[in-house]
């Protein structure tokens, strides 16, 4: 798999962390550079570690499923991308006080928000890539787009946020065709 369907897929994976984030920082009234930087990490160290998850897990099926591992790659980002873009559509706002700082909440929204990355990862198992770059640049690009997320939602609110959603799901379809294509040419 070459570095941009890597890096796209990143994007599409951070989507989600992307959106908490907004609304995490939409909660926070006083923002200090260490609030952003506790969320992305969370967020980031989750989105690098579940891919290595579901790669490890991937290995034992891989050879039963060599002939078919590129229908089940497209599949699975389909499936996950169609997830994003519906659930999307049914983003409520919450007008409970939660505080997105607090350790218990951040774990509980760095697994919610980094399963879809399991999934990739076992996809990227199937196909037999290596999974040590694409988690570091998953992990990395959440990262960045977490702290970027937090500022912005401090900043502008709701707004972006069901956009971020189906962004972030057309992304993983694109790729699940693309490999698709890939190996079907």
């Amino acid at each position: 798999m070459d570095i941009i369907s890597i890096i796209f897929i990143a994007f599409g994976l951070a989507m989600d962390a992307f959106a908490v984030s907004i609304t995490s920082g939409l909660t926070i009234k006083h923002l200090r550079i260490n609030d952003a930087l506790k969320i992305a990490i969370f967020f980031g160290s989750f989105q690098a570690i579940m891919p290595l998850i579901g790669w490890s897990a991937g290995l034992g099926f891989r050879n039963f499923i060599s002939g078919i591992d590129h229908w089940i790659a497209f599949g699975l980002l389909c499936i996950i991308g169609c997830k994003m873009i519906y659930e999307s559509s049914k983003m409520e706002v919450n007008n409970k006080k939660i505080d997105p700082l607090n350790v218990y909440f951040l774990l509980m929204l760095s697994i919610a928000t980094s399963v879809d990355a399991l999934v990739v990862g076992l996809s990227l198992s199937f196909l037999n890539v290596s999974i040590a770059l694409p988690a570091i640049i998953i992990g990395v690009v959440t990262f960045l787009l977490s702290i970027f997320g937090v500022y912005f939602g401090n900043r502008f609110g709701h707004y972006f946020e069901r956009k971020i959603e189906i962004i972030g799901g057309l992304i993983l379809i694109g790729i699940g065709t693309r490999i698709l294509i890939n190996h079907l040419t």
